[in-house]
């Protein structure tokens, strides 16, 4: 095929795509994620449900990732983190998790509304471009296979997906695995939380080979007090991983607080 042929082909299929998109929107109208208002294209949110979302943007601690409230320097490092340094190198979140986060959360993890996923996705690629851009592979943090029958799908897994695809990463799931059925970490307070997924993760044999020595990047929906993925993330140090980062979409900014689930 000459270019002029190829070009001809790319540019009908992209008409169409166009097509194809503009007869779904005309049957179903693409609405916001959380209120439910028509808006302009799918997986999105209203202007109002989008201004309520508290973005976290820099300058924040280049460990946890949590905001400053004025710049402080490059690689400037929290109090908190300094006391009780995480497992992980670096975390980054796209938005604080609040009530506005929360509904988007929620519609991706309990009613299997995928196009909340690819929002979430696009927002954590932006808040995390530059660790994503150092991996050299992307992991998700694992469900336990008697919760992934349940629950039918793992939200981690969706997003790490579509970062992979985003930035061009190798993506592995069968790298990292649950081996222990914890309890739901919702509800527990900040130590429970931590004793409850020790030493339930662990790095499968054929997957050291895909991680030792390597910048890996762990995914998840919502970073809460930190203790599942510090758990992930001592066990893939442990099996030899040079770097572990952690992107996340929603964090919360007090953990040790009481917080929404």
């Amino acid at each position: 095929m000459d270019e002029v042929s190829a070009q001809s082909t790319f540019q009908f299929k992209a008409r169409g795509r166009r097509l194809w998109r503009s007869l779904i929107d005309f049957v179903a109208p693409p609405k916001c994620l959380v209120c439910r208002e028509a808006v302009l294209e799918p997986a999105s949110l209203c202007l109002a449900c989008w201004t309520n979302l508290k973005h976290i943007d820099a300058p924040y601690c280049n460990v946890l990732g949590t905001p400053f409230a004025y710049d402080q320097g490059e690689g400037a490092v929290s109090p908190a983190a300094l006391a009780e340094p995480p497992n992980w190198d670096r975390a980054r979140a796209a938005v604080a998790y609040d009530e506005a986060s929360r509904a988007i959360v929620h519609a991706l993890k309990y009613r299997d509304t995928m196009e909340a996923g690819l929002l979430m996705a696009r927002l954590m690629a932006r808040a995390g471009q530059q660790i994503v851009q150092e991996a050299d592979v992307i992991i998700p943090v694992p469900l336990h296979r008697f919760r992934l029958w349940g629950r039918r799908f793992n939200q981690a897994a969706f997003l790490s997906r579509q970062l992979s695809r985003a930035f061009s990463k190798p993506f592995r799931s069968d790298v990292l695995v649950r081996s222990k059925a914890s309890r739901s970490q919702v509800g527990l307070s900040f130590d429970e939380r931590r004793k409850n997924v020790a030493k339930v993760f662990h790095v499968t044999p054929e997957g050291i080979g895909q991680i030792a020595g390597r910048r890996i990047l762990l995914v998840d929906d919502v970073l809460t007090t930190g203790a599942t993925a510090g758990s992930c993330a001592a066990v893939l140090k442990k099996a030899g991983a040079a770097q572990v980062d952690v992107l996340t979409f929603a964090l919360v900014l007090e953990p040790r607080r009481p917080h929404i689930e």
